[in-house]
């Protein structure tokens, strides 16, 4: 059996299967088989099974099993997760290899309950994506995801023994969405909540689409086995939408040209319900708003502990942005935030140590569970111990160190904005009169590669990736920093404001922030590793937006062509350390294929477009008094 990496792990499964990669997690087959026997003779020692349908106020029973502690000699707290992904194992004498979010919680003793959400799996009822908050419920037919959660708890403190009466929820990803739907409306007895790289929105920032920019790859492959027919309750799915054979995704997508012909009878063929509603609402309109859960987030009573991890590919934005709605709109709350050195729902891995080129010199999931996760639902679900945590606890990258503020962003930063100069340079001085722009062509036919590697599906490295395959094309702009001569830290948001222009009238803008290693200086004993990161531009933030959106994600409009315009947009959040003796790099570029699918460089319905559509353009970078171009930075003084 292969060791599961970040790398070769199947992205469009992980969500499915992140407990089983939490024991593997390329500790060896033989710690893991032991990890996993232990926890399966204290479960099967310690809990019994039950399972149940429960009835929702509109008549829909929903799924659930519940994992109560087999003794009675006190009262427990429940914890519960409400998922979309299937509670498996089904069946009284079946568990799961662990309970809970880690295994330090599993033997402290919880009531833990799994849920099938309405229409997933085994529960009755119509799946919605994102089901919209209804915060008017006027009659007991009008349901959402809160007041599926409130009827649960309901039934749960009426229905089982030996539990003190409060209530906990967690969940990664989608399920990370489930329990931030809880707050809204919360259920008394809720205590606690920790929503772990929650799906937030996802038009501007998630897992669909990044201001507007379409993610091509990972809808592709996760709709094409999540979005299958199902005609009732069932265990299993009977098939997926299609199966697509290949191993260059790259080659593949280009191949098949257009996103319409997704559609074709071989790939959705109009089976996909999701994936037509993607296709079909291609502004930030009413079926995307409706669906960002921020605005709701309001009057919140529960203690809240966001989650999140700097190098997740699918839901960074979702973890910064609850936490920031929930501070927003709630000057008095409880609401606490977690950033760490972490993929998607590594955290809950029993060893995460390294990512990629980094090596973080310590256990940093083992240190989160033990040192924050545990003692928050503990301190809130079973009054033990008490709570030092801090408002923000955010691992620094670059200097492999945690950090903790009162407040997230920290204060005691400055915003500077790095300007993007002429002739490839790049630094604090605006640019003076002379190389007004750096200009690149942009080809849809030879798309940007989003990675310097040959894989099928997403390669989740490719966030901390070296950049070295991009800036050796014509098509990416290029801007360096000399060497730095003191180290910088930047903890914070960050911010591309860029001065550009194109011959055609829509055009995608990628902006990078890179840390350029020093070359590798040979020595006494040669090792091959430092000789391969020598020089190396490892990316350390990235965002896209279509340009058609810079003004408005509701009302497109076309670029003048030949002419500049300001486009500003956010980058996500970053906690890193540029060490002296490094340089920083911006790189500029209007493709990152096929991570989001090809712009045809013209203005139009790009779900709409033929291979006819797509067009080269003239991108244009300017960097001139008056139109100085750069990235504002969040610098601690």
């Amino acid at each position: 059996m292969p060791c599961l990496t970040q790398r070769n792990f199947p992205a469009v499964r992980f969500l499915h299967y992140a407990a089983l990669f939490t024991i593997w997690n390329c500790l060896g087959i033989a710690a893991g088989a032991q990890t996993y026997q232990e926890d399966s003779l204290f479960m099967r020692n310690n809990y019994v099974k039950k399972e149940t349908r429960i009835t929702m106020r509109d008549g829909v029973t929903l799924f659930t099993a519940i994992y109560q502690p087999a003794d009675s000699l006190e009262a427990y707290p429940i914890l519960m997760v409400r998922t979309p992904y299937s509670v498996s194992p089904y069946g009284q004498d079946r568990f799961p290899y662990r309970l809970g979010p880690n295994r330090e919680l599993m033997r402290e003793k919880y009531i833990f309950v799994y849920q099938d959400v309405r229409g997933r799996y085994m529960s009755e009822g119509n799946f919605q994506e994102m089901t919209p908050h209804r915060s008017a419920k006027k009659d007991r037919m009008v349901t959402d995801e809160s007041s599926d959660a409130f009827d649960t708890i309901e039934w749960l403190l009426k229905n089982l023994r030996h539990h003190n009466g409060r209530v906990g929820l967690w969940g990664v990803s989608y399920p990370g969405f489930y329990a931030t739907a809880s707050l809204p409306d919360a259920h008394p007895a809720i205590k606690a909540v920790s929503p772990q790289a929650p799906v937030t929105d996802e038009f501007i920032g998630d897992d669909a689409n990044h201001k507007g920019a379409f993610f091509l790859l990972d809808n592709f492959n996760f709709l094409g086995y999540f979005d299958a027919e199902r005609k009732g309750p069932v265990e299993e799915y009977a098939r997926p939408v299609f199966r697509a054979d290949y191993r260059d995704a790259y080659r593949f997508f280009l191949d098949m040209g257009t996103i319409r012909k997704a559609n074709d009878s071989m790939y959705f063929g109009g089976r996909g319900k999701i994936w037509n509603e993607y296709t079909a609402h291609d502004t930030y309109d009413a079926y995307w708003r409706e669906r960002n859960i921020r605005p709701h987030l309001k009057q919140v009573r529960p203690a809240v502990l966001v989650v999140g991890g700097w190098f997740d590919a699918e839901d960074l934005f979702g973890a910064l942005e609850t936490y920031r709605a929930i501070e927003r709109q709630n000057p008095v709350n409880q609401n606490r935030l977690v950033m760490g050195p972490w993929t998607h729902g590594a955290w809950s891995s029993s060893d995460w140590n390294r990512f990629a080129s980094h090596d973080f010199s310590q256990n940093t999931s083992g240190f989160y569970q033990h040192e924050m996760e545990t003692p928050f639902f503990n301190h809130y679900l079973k009054d033990k111990g008490s709570l030092t945590l801090p408002e923000a606890t955010v691992f620094e990258t670059g200097s492999n160190t945690w950090k903790t503020y009162d407040q997230w962003p920290p204060s005691g930063t400055d915003m500077k904005t790095l300007f993007l100069q002429g002739s490839g340079k790049a630094g604090w001085e605006k640019p003076t009169p002379g190389n007004a722009y750096t200009q690149y062509t942009s080809d849809p036919s030879r798309p940007v590669p989003y990675t310097g590697i040959i894989s099928r599906g997403r390669n989740n490295e490719y966030l901390a990736e070296d950049q070295r395959f991009a800036s050796q094309r014509p098509d990416v702009a290029v801007f360096m920093t000399d060497t730095l001569t003191a180290d910088l830290r930047l903890s914070g948001p960050l911010k591309a404001s860029l001065y550009v222009s194109t011959t055609g009238t829509d055009a995608d803008i990628i902006v990078k922030l890179i840390d350029v290693l020093p070359d590798y200086t040979p020595n006494p004993s040669p090792n091959p590793r430092q000789w391969q990161m020598g020089g190396m531009q490892r990316l350390v933030r990235a965002e896209v937006i279509r340009g058609k959106f810079r003004n408005s994600f509701e009302r497109p409009e076309p670029f003048p062509p030949g002419k500049p315009v300001k486009i500003e947009f956010d980058l996500p959040d970053l906690a890193h350390l540029f060490k002296k003796g490094h340089r920083i790099m911006i790189q500029v570029q209007s493709s990152w294929f096929p991570l989001v699918d090809r712009n045809p460089q013209k203005f139009m319905r790009i779900p709409d477009a033929t291979e006819k559509d797509f067009q080269k353009a003239e991108i244009r970078v300017y960097h001139e008094p008056g139109r100085e171009s750069g990235v504002v930075l969040p610098v601690v003084k």
